[in-house]
């Protein structure tokens, strides 16, 4: 049996172009009929890791960070909220909506690796946090999400509390912006070439190809 196409998504479960990127891979993996011959694995990028335990709404954040208007911000809400449907993705946006701190996420992400739950937790918590109006800081809210997909929360709750495993994802977290990895979502082929952004399908089909046409 040939060996599977690694496919690396750097990516932060609060950024929306990354479940957009994410389901466009993923159709175009389907298109393809490829699903047998990759294997994804997630990695950790915080987009705003100085976010307070408390959260900070999403609009005043936008306005500090970028300068975006609530004109600009009505206007890409609007937008992604179609490019989600086309997609079969539901977006819920509301005015009350705060970012939050992910890191606990990611720390859970990295335990559903060794079960093979890695992407049906990444999409349950996109899901909790765009869709279901959730804060997927509160670890209330984290445990009932592992649960849903099947893993026991105690044992992978635990882990928030570890010192190690948290030195761990800390430390992979820096990393990414030392490799230069800016900006998310990021697919890494086969830890070789990269694709940043939420790229159109054809254009994760055609590297697809070239990986997996190969010899």
């Amino acid at each position: 049996m040939a060996e599977q196409l690694r496919l690396d998504i750097i990516s932060d479960v609060v950024c929306p172009w990354c479940i957009i990127g994410f389901k466009r891979l993923e159709q175009a993996i389907t298109e393809l009929g490829a699903q047998d011959k990759v294997t994804i694995t997630w990695q950790p990028f915080q987009l705003n890791p100085d976010i307070p335990p408390e959260g900070e709404n999403l609009r005043e954040h936008l306005a500090k960070k970028y300068g975006t208007s609530v004109a600009d911000s009505v206007h890409a809400r609007d937008q992604l909220t179609q490019l989600g449907a086309e997609l079969g993705f539901a977006f819920d946006y509301f005015d009350e909506m705060k970012t939050v701190n992910t890191r606990d996420a990611h720390i859970l992400l990295d335990y559903a690796k060794a079960f093979d739950k890695q992407t049906e937790l990444a999409m349950r918590l996109f899901t909790a946090f765009f869709g279901e109006r959730k804060d997927i800081s509160d670890r209330t809210v984290l445990a009932k999400e592992l649960e849903a997909v099947g893993l026991d929360p105690q044992p992978a709750m635990a882990q928030l509390d570890d010192k190690a495993t948290i030195a761990d994802i800390e430390a992979t977290l820096h990393d990414w912006p030392r490799y230069g990895v800016t900006a998310v979502p990021t697919v890494v082929f086969n830890q070789t070439d990269a694709l940043t952004g939420a790229q159109p399908v054809a254009m994760y089909k055609q590297l697809l190809q070239e990986f997996l046409s190969a010899d």
